[in-house]
């Protein structure tokens, strides 16, 4: 997994740094076919934005957070996230799931 992480208007400090990583580690515990992440931390005029770039096999997903705080953001950041990643996870159970149910034959 690759993780680029950038800072628009805001340093991104080590504890920053080190505090996103830890919290996208927790997607990768639920799903372990994440390709690139793209994380950006900017900070505006009335409050502090997060935003994040998942790109997965057959998907890119987005999802944005806002808050005045920075960390806060990132913590609201990964639960949108880790929730589009688990009904990602799901769809595709589902789809593999189906096509091998109408493969089987059923005799009575």
């Amino acid at each position: 997994m690759n993780l680029n992480l950038t800072g628009n208007h805001v340093e991104i400090t080590p504890a920053m740094r080190e505090y996103v990583i830890s919290k996208i580690n927790k997607i990768t515990r639920h799903f372990d076919h994440v390709i690139d992440v793209t994380v950006t931390l900017s900070v505006e005029k009335h409050g502090q934005k997060a935003e994040a770039n998942v790109h997965v096999r057959g998907k890119d997903i987005f999802v944005e957070a806002d808050g005045t705080n920075m960390y806060a953001s990132i913590d609201n950041l990964i639960d949108k996230l880790d929730r589009q990643i688990l009904k990602h996870k799901e769809k595709n159970l589902e789809r593999r799931n189906e096509g091998a149910l109408k493969d089987q034959d059923f005799e009575i």
